[in-house]
């Protein structure tokens, strides 16, 4: 998503001309170029696929919703299997229209991962919470902590539910260390993504993660963290900006890889 503006081939061919071994991919990239072409596609190329985002949305009340809810997050598990990554990530989803029930929401959350937890590992997927900053709370996620991402996760085996560590998400957290190296002892880490935290938010605030290095967060601060917690898996960058898609994905990609080791290598 850092380059959504690149075809899948160009961030195939960008990513083996920069050196990057590996890509994060979205689904809806993946459903445009077709499913086994791009599995095909990163197979050939030599590239792991590191995670596959996203499932989730989890806290409907509705029994249909729900149910379709369930339905998609089972062909998503399968889609990850097919890409070849262990790890799908998840954005559980915010409060139903007309609820204020918080409590209530996390519990459904909990319900569909005890479905789902099964589900995933007989094909070889974990499935990784990712906390999404307070601001999310209302319309995107629930879970808006390491700690209550780790309280759902830990109801289930590591091999079926862990964590995404997001440095976006959580850099404002003063538990949140604690909780990275309560992740690691239970083997709970699935994956570290880095993005800058700038100001001032844009309007909507979806789209304002910033570039590693324009902002407030220290990268390798985060990366020690992780590290210390037995991490040793692939690092990915997701930056949700509108100036970078309006730019040259080419030149993006390689700006990014650039501040990677400037910033957290």
């Amino acid at each position: 998503m850092t380059v959504k503006q690149l075809s899948m081939p160009e961030l195939v061919d960008t990513c083996l001309e920069l050196g990057v071994p590996g890509v994060g991919l979205w689904r809806a990239p993946v459903e445009t170029y077709g499913l086994e072409e791009t599995a095909k596609l990163v197979r050939d190329a030599g590239l792991a696929v590191t995670t596959l985002c996203r499932g989730g949305f989890f806290t409907a009340i509705d029994p249909a919703e729900r149910a379709e809810a369930l339905a998609d997050n089972r062909r998503a598990i399968d889609e990850a299997a097919t890409l070849g990554t262990d790890t799908l990530v998840l954005v559980s989803g915010g409060l139903p229209a007309g609820s204020k029930d918080l409590y209530g929401a996390r519990e459904r959350i909990a319900d569909a991962l005890g479905e789902l937890g099964p589900y995933a590992a007989a094909n070889g997927v974990r499935l990784a919470i990712e906390p999404l900053h307070p601001m999310y709370a209302s319309d995107r996620c629930v879970v808006s902590t390491l700690t209550q991402a780790l309280d759902l996760a830990e109801r289930f085996p590591a091999d079926q539910v862990g964590v995404a560590v997001d440095t976006y998400h959580i850099w404002w957290d003063d538990q949140a260390p604690a909780q990275i190296a309560r992740a690691g002892a239970g083997d709970r880490i699935h994956t570290f993504q880095l993005a800058d935290w700038t100001t001032p938010l844009p309007e909507g605030v979806l789209n304002g993660r910033g570039q590693i290095g324009d902002g407030s967060i220290d990268m390798r601060e985060w990366k020690a963290y992780v590290e210390a917690a037995g991490y040793s898996g692939p690092i990915e960058v997701e930056l949700f900006n509108d100036g970078l898609w309006a730019r040259d994905g080419c030149e993006v990609l390689a700006e990014t890889a650039a501040r990677f080791v400037e910033h957290a290598a």
